[in-house]
């Protein structure tokens, strides 16, 4: 008598899916740190400087695809998708791409996670009326998250989700309800916004219920200027800026660090 194949459980199979995709990306990610300086060389000459050209070219093209969503750009979906058979001489290809975006663009090719391999576009152009780069109007979704980011930033870098909640509420943006321009807003915040790294949505340990807690996500600690955005909150609140000491203090500091780098 045969015995009957037991059914795996769809949420079983999406987790093996999900752990050989990253087993892939690992692979994939492996790949850049065994190559050896004699690949180098014979990539270098197997090439010509035309079809390298072409590669930065297709490099360029592939991330700005990319970055129309605000998805950080993977090393390995670089590797897996443009470079492929160039992957010897991806550093190079990689910082002529990086000239590239800075020339002709003004654009900043800005990896925010090193030990991932993560990269950001960045918009090193001046802002227009003072606004942050990536507050500019156009998508109403980002007058959205400019809120949020305010909030978090006065609240001292990490604020529990009922507060942002509340303070959609008061500016008539309720969570639970579909809005006209955002649609299911609480789904823009949590995931559309964490997924471009704008926001952090953290789980707090030890909470029962559970509850999550907002931060800055690493594209808005590169994209935001803090000093720029407490500026926006004075006038809001017709203030001097340095009337809050300890935001405005790190809002410098993070100002001048930047100009460094």
């Amino acid at each position: 008598m045969s015995q009957r194949k037991r059914a795996v459980p769809a949420s079983q199979s999406k987790t093996k899916r999900r752990s050989q995709v990253s087993l892939d990306e690992d692979d994939e990610d492996a790949n850049f740190s065994q190559i050896t300086s004699s690949q180098v060389q014979r990539a270098r000459e197997n090439f010509t400087s035309d079809q390298i050209d072409r590669k930065v070219a297709e490099v360029v093209q592939f991330i700005l695809i990319k970055d129309q969503k605000k998805i950080p750009i993977r090393r390995a979906d670089i590797g897996k998708h443009v470079i492929k058979e160039y992957k010897a001489i991806y550093i190079e290809i990689m910082n002529r791409v990086c000239r590239k975006f800075d020339q002709v663009f003004g654009l900043k090719l800005v990896e925010i996670d090193p030990k991932n391999h993560i990269y950001i576009l960045i918009n090193k152009l001046e802002p227009i009326h003072g606004e942050p780069v990536s507050m500019r109007p156009g998508n109403p979704k980002t007058g959205l998250l400019f809120v949020i980011l305010s909030v978090i930033f006065m609240k001292g870098g990490v604020i529990k989700e009922n507060l942002v909640w509340n303070t959609l509420k008061k500016l008539r943006v309720d969570p639970g309800e579909k809005h006209e321009e955002f649609g299911d807003v609480k789904k823009v915040v949590t995931d559309e916004f964490v997924r471009q790294k704008y926001l952090e949505y953290v789980k707090i340990p030890h909470t029962e219920p559970v509850e999550y807690e907002f931060r800055w996500g690493l594209r808005a600690e590169k994209e935001v200027s803090k000093l720029k955005l407490l500026k926006f909150v004075g006038e809001l609140f017709d203030q001097d800026p340095q009337s809050w000491t300890q935001q405005f203090r790190e809002a410098s500091a993070t100002e001048t660090s930047s100009q460094r780098s």
